[in-house]
């Protein structure tokens, strides 16, 4: 979500539309280099972390590190972007007759739950302490309002441009990223909190949203 894949230099699609072997190398790539960042992060801390020793943990040179991101920090995008990207797939579902409360409320019924592994939670968890990660953070969700914003658009027959839209867009997303926020939480004071717990977590952040500004 992070980058389409037209924005790649070269070829990054076969002809059936799916990502050719090269993008598949480099999406792979990066979401190894997240997680190397984030294992150093949370053993020795953001601070004390360098470029070279995420490099060095998943057997690259600092210099093709650089080139995939731009700060040590930006490291984690990708799977602070999976989240995301898991929801969006999710609202690609979303039949036309039935409300997002109600969608979410089956597809988390169905056992369709956002991603909770520990080393994602520890490092949302790390935002609230970390102001650098905390804008890689809050990259990736300002990164997803354009595609919240389109498929809502789709859904409503408006324009993805309104303001009416774009706040509609803004209100998704800031539940997504307050449910996660909550949930890393939860799961740092207790890390016995069952996966399910997203869960609730996540309809209560809707159930917020929908209510609007009741002030």
């Amino acid at each position: 979500m992070h980058e389409a894949p037209s924005a790649e230099r070269g070829q990054t699609t076969q002809a059936d539309g799916r990502p050719s072997l090269a993008q598949r190398r480099k999406t792979a790539l990066r979401l190894e280099i997240a997680g190397a960042a984030v294992r150093l992060f949370a053993s020795q801390g953001v601070t004390a972390t360098t470029g070279e020793q995420i490099a060095q943990a998943v057997g690259i040179s600092g210099r093709t590190l650089w080139r995939h991101f731009p700060t040590k920090e930006s490291c984690v995008l990708p799977l602070f972007s999976a989240g995301l990207e898991f929801a969006v797939e999710q609202l690609g579902n979303w039949p036309p007759e039935t409300g997002l409360l109600d969608f979410f409320t089956d597809s988390c019924r169905n056992g369709e739950l956002p991603p909770t592994a520990p080393v994602l939670l520890e490092l949302i968890r790390m935002t609230s302490t970390d102001p650098a990660l905390r804008a890689v953070w809050l990259q990736a969700h300002d990164d997803a309002l354009p595609v919240l914003g389109e498929l809502l658009a789709r859904r409503s027959g408006g324009n993805a441009d309104d303001l009416r839209i774009k706040v509609h867009a803004a209100t998704l997303n800031g539940a997504l990223r307050a449910a996660a926020e909550d949930f890393a939480r939860r799961f740092a004071d207790d890390p016995e909190t069952p996966d399910g717990e997203i869960a609730t977590c996540l309809l209560a952040a809707l159930r917020a949203a929908s209510e609007g500004l009741p002030y």
